[in-house]
């Protein structure tokens, strides 16, 4: 799986995941002077607004796309030394010394395979008792964008669009309790023609198209867009509320 990303016009096309996590964030309750771990900032959106209800608390923006912190540098170096970026994989044991005081992620855990391992690193770098605020795709994620790769013969990226109840059978594991987990539908309607394959190009179909020479990549991508009954995506989003076992 490719980890990088065209960050510039994710900033522009990703209106949904940023409406979404702007949801999320208002579920994880802050003091104003916590440290707090953004796994998966992407380009930064909502992670400004985490920093804005940290008047005296810091960022660790962390993402695996070298783009999408260049992205992110841009739009928070408002905030100065409050932010600290790490390029890591959430896949593998993440470079953050010291614990955080919680953590928040918003449209990643779709892209990451192995959630269990995911979790553990995820509990790794958390504080005893310190929360998880998350969201991401959940089972039945982008069914009919699914069927229609299917059928136009590609299988498209196997992503792990998980169900609540193995969600928290692997938060248990990992070592997380006050467990949470539920789908929530989000379907998404989107401006017919370049709109709508341009948010297809930069979101769903990245990594169907990371190999493709440009004009291929514009005819499959149009081609998906066309196949489509309407120019809209049956966004289901899977929500986790968790706390770090003391």
């Amino acid at each position: 799986m490719t980890t990088e990303w065209d960050a510039a016009t994710y900033d522009r096309v990703a209106n949904p995941q940023a409406r979404w996590g702007l949801s999320v964030l208002d579920r994880l309750p802050l003091n104003g002077d916590e440290r707090v771990l953004d796994a998966g900032c992407g380009s930064g959106r909502v992670t400004e607004h985490l920093l804005e209800r940290l008047p005296n608390g810091s960022v660790v923006a962390l993402d695996a796309s070298e783009a999408m912190l260049a992205e992110a540098r841009r739009r928070l170096a408002r905030f100065g030394d409050r932010v600290e970026y790490v390029r890591a994989d959430l896949q593998e044991r993440l470079p953050i010394d010291q614990p955080v005081d919680a953590i928040l992620s918003t449209a990643t855990f779709h892209w990451i395979r192995d959630h269990a391992r995911l979790f553990r690193n995820l509990a790794a770098v958390l504080k005893p008792g310190g929360r998880l605020v998350a969201q991401c795709g959940g089972k039945g994620n982008i069914a009919t964008l699914e069927r229609v790769l299917a059928a136009m013969g590609n299988t498209g990226a196997d992503r792990p669009f998980a169900s609540p109840e193995e969600t928290a059978e692997r938060l248990l594991a990992a070592g997380f309790t006050s467990i949470e987990t539920w789908l929530s539908d989000e379907p998404t309607r989107f401006e017919a023609g370049q709109p709508f394959e341009d948010f297809l190009e930069t979101v769903c179909l990245r990594e169907h198209v990371a190999t493709m020479a440009p004009e291929d990549r514009r005819a499959f991508v149009h081609d998906v867009a066309q196949h489509m009954p309407e120019p809209l995506l049956d966004y289901v989003r899977l929500n986790i509320l968790a706390r770090r076992r003391a």
